[in-house]
């Protein structure tokens, strides 16, 4: 299995768990980020999460599936 991995530069402090997963493209919405939090198909830093509102920082790695986005500081 392939993991397609990209970095998400931060513009603040952080950025919530449903906002990066619109802004990477890996969630069409909010209602899609939502959908694929209630599903338990969400995991940050390896372990399932399913906070929309789950702030993530620099060095925190979020993964769908096979989607992986990594969260740095710009």
């Amino acid at each position: 299995m392939t993991v397609a991995s990209v970095d998400f530069d931060l513009r603040g402090e952080y950025i919530a768990l449903a906002a990066l997963l619109k802004a990477s493209g890996i969630a069409a919405s909010g209602g899609a980020a939502k959908a694929l939090l209630a599903e338990g198909n969400v995991r940050v830093n390896g372990e399932p999460e399913s906070r929309r509102g789950r702030k993530l920082r620099d060095g925190d790695e979020v993964t769908v599936g096979e989607q992986r986005v990594r969260v740095r500081s710009a």
